[in-house]
C-alpha cells in the first residue's frame, strides 16, 4: 500500500535543468561582444591607468564567456545533439580556450575576438536548431 502511494504516477522527461527558457548562448555573445569592446578601446588609448582597467575588465568578461558557454555544454546539450551535431565538442572546447589565457585573456588581438564570436555564432545555431525540434 505504501509502496503503490510513493510511486511516481506521471513520469516527466526533460533534456535540461528545469523546463527549457533558461538557457541562451546569447549571454555568451554579449559577453564576447564587451571582450571585443575592450580590447577596441584599449588598442585605441595612449592612457596606462585606462588601459589596465580594460585588460581588467577584458579578462573578467572573458570568465563569463567561459562561464556561460560551459553551461550550455554541461547542462543544455545531451548525448543525442552530440548525435547529430559532432562538431558540438570541438566548437566548445576550440570556444571556452579562445575565451582562455590562450585566447581574449591573453591577448588585445581583436581578431582572437572575431574568432570567439565566430564560434559562439555556430553555437547558437545549433542550439536555435536543437530548440526547433
Amino acid at each position: 500500500m505504501l509502496l503503490k502511494f510513493l510511486t511516481p504516477r506521471v513520469t516527466l522527461n526533460a533534456h535540461c535543468d528545469l523546463p527549457c527558457g533558461i538557457y541562451d548562448p546569447a549571454q555568451a555573445k554579449i559577453e564576447a561582444e564587451s571582450v571585443k569592446a575592450c580590447m577596441e578601446k584599449h588598442n585605441a588609448s595612449d592612457d596606462s591607468d585606462f588601459r589596465g582597467r580594460a585588460i581588467t575588465i577584458k579578462e573578467d568578461r572573458s570568465n563569463l564567456v567561459k562561464e556561460h558557454l560551459w553551461i550550455l555544454w554541461t547542462d543544455y546539450f545531451k548525448p543525442p545533439h552530440f548525435e547529430k551535431y559532432p562538431e558540438l565538442n570541438t566548437l566548445f572546447n576550440d570556444a571556452t580556450k579562445l575565451a582562455g589565457a590562450g585566447g581574449t585573456k591573453g591577448t588585445t588581438d581583436v581578431a582572437v575576438a572575431d574568432e570567439l564570436l565566430g564560434k559562439i555564432d555556430r553555437i547558437s545555431e545549433i542550439f536555435w536548431e536543437t530548440k526547433k525540434a
